[in-house]
């Protein structure tokens, strides 16, 4: 009984962190795409869903909020047939944040890519 409990406690926490990974390279993928031009929720998702991530307005809004709220993404709003959709762009702060992790992307690609 007490392994199978341990099991569970292992498995939600390699879930959690599987989580806060993917959740990483999805905020990169929202840079990345918002630094090539304007981007907006239902776009990024199906952008998203092509590189295999399933994301749901319930995580993709609240981390574009918080990205806007870091100063590294802004938002404009506007109406498309008749519907608020809002518009998000990279900000200076958000390129800066991408040419560092361009780097950390890199290195961390050629230990783990190339050096396998």
């Amino acid at each position: 009984m007490v392994r199978y409990l341990i099991s569970i406690s292992i498995y939600d926490k390699e879930n959690s962190m599987i989580r806060d990974l993917e959740l990483a390279f999805i905020k990169l993928h929202v840079l990345y795409h918002s630094e090539r031009g304007e981007v907006f929720g239902i776009g990024l998702m199906e952008e998203l869903a092509r590189h295999g991530y399933r994301v749901g307005p319930d995580t993709l809004y609240p981390t574009l909020s918080k990205m806007q709220s870091q100063g590294l993404l802004s938002c404009e709003a506007r109406t498309v047939n008749r519907k608020q959709r809002k518009y998000y762009r990279i900000t200076r702060a958000g390129r800066t944040l991408v040419k560092q992790m361009r780097q950390k992307i890199e290195e961390l690609h050629r230990e783990v890519v190339e050096d396998s």
